[in-house]
Formats: structure tokens, sequence, C-alpha cells
């Protein structure tokens, strides 16, 4: 019997590369589209699967503190700088200054007198966080008129811009209360800078402190 040559026939020619097209078009789509193709606020957090986007997929510097909702913020340590005006003068983010320090009204009618205190907004819960403060050098201020020394001269807070002491707490109505309206949630912490003697600071001593929310 003679064998004849099987040759496939146009049309399933045709059919076959359709059906190349049809199965691995779309794969070879998806390999070709790149962010110039992608419009601005068109991907959603419910098209990228959990746990696919990893810290080397993301561009150093493109999403930053801001960009978290409260609650979704990553764990990390924050920090301030207060100056000797409880004024926030550099700083990781998130954190403003509510209170600080008193204006006082001799009559008492002042409500946002902060009772030589800060009164600092971290702009999320503190509830599991940790907070620390403590005292920064300020030695090219003179606070006392008494021009800048070493840091040396006898007797207590002598030397201001290098003395004192710091306490820190969260805001939590029955355990710290916190008086400035707007304080009394645990989005707040409050900062005593003191003497070294426990007294409270005035215009002339106020510290310069760090705040950090770890």
């Amino acid at each position: 019997m003679q064998l004849r040559k099987l040759r496939p026939s146009p049309s399933l020619l045709v059919a076959s590369m359709a059906l190349a097209v049809a199965t691995g078009g779309t794969s070879y789509a998806a390999m070709m589209v790149g962010s110039p193709q992608i419009r601005d606020g068109s991907v959603r957090s419910i098209d990228v699967a959990d746990d696919s986007v990893r810290s080397k997929d993301v561009h150093d510097g493109s999403i930053q503190w801001k960009d978290f909702r409260p609650g979704a913020r990553p764990m990390e340590n924050r920090w301030a700088l207060v100056n000797a005006q409880g004024e926030i003068v550099a700083q990781s983010g998130g954190f403003s200054v509510t209170a600080a320090y008193p204006v006082l009204d001799p009559a008492g009618g002042d409500p946002n007198r902060a009772n030589g205190n800060v009164y600092i907004n971290a702009g999320e819960d503190l509830s599991d966080n940790g907070i620390i403060a403590t005292v920064a050098l300020q030695n090219t201020v003179d606070q006392n008129n008494d021009a800048v020394t070493n840091g040396r001269a006898a007797g207590p807070d002598a030397n201001p811009e290098f003395s004192g002491e710091i306490a820190a707490a969260m805001c939590q109505p029955g355990t710290v209360n916190c008086a400035p309206p707007g304080t009394a949630n645990t989005n707040h912490l409050v900062v005593s800078p003191r003497l070294s003697n426990g007294s409270a600071t005035d215009d002339t001593n106020r510290k310069r402190f760090y705040v950090y929310v770890a």
C-alpha cells in the first residue's frame, strides 16, 4: 500500500494560528504593558494580589508617610525636634504642635495655655507605641545672658543650654489628662521640660528637645 504524505490544509493552519493568538496573545500583551500605558488612578488595591508587591518593587522615596491612612502606616521610629519656643524645627513627618507653654492670662482665662508643657499631635493613635523625650543641646544660644560657656558653670541650671530634665507620655483620659482643647485623645502626647530641680521653665531657660515615637 502506498503511503501519502499528510499536509495541513490552509484552513487548519489559519485555525491553529488563531488558537495560538487567543491563548498566548493576552500574556504577550501583559508583558508589553508599561507605566506609560497605565492611566493615573486606574490601578487600585483590589487589582493587586496580597503580598505581591515587595519593598524592592517600590522606588525609593515614592511612598511617603502621608500616603498611608492612619492605622495602616508601617511601624517605624518617628521623631521631631522642638525648639525652645515650642515649635517643630525638624521631623520625620506627621507631627504638629497643638499647644506649647503658657501665654499666661493673669485672670486665668486663656484656654490655650499649656502650663509649661508642649502638646504634640502625632497624627495617629499612640496606644501601641513607645514615647521617649530627651533634652537637646543648644550651645550656640545664650538663654540667660551670661555668654555661652562650656557647660561647666557651678550651680543647678547655671547652664540652661546644657541642663534640665524632661518627661513625656501619651494623652490618655483617666491616666494622663491633657487640658488644652483638642488634646484629650490618644493621638496626642505631652512633653514636660523642666529645670534640673523639677521646677517649671520660663522664657529664659526653655528646653530644646527631641521626641521619639517607636
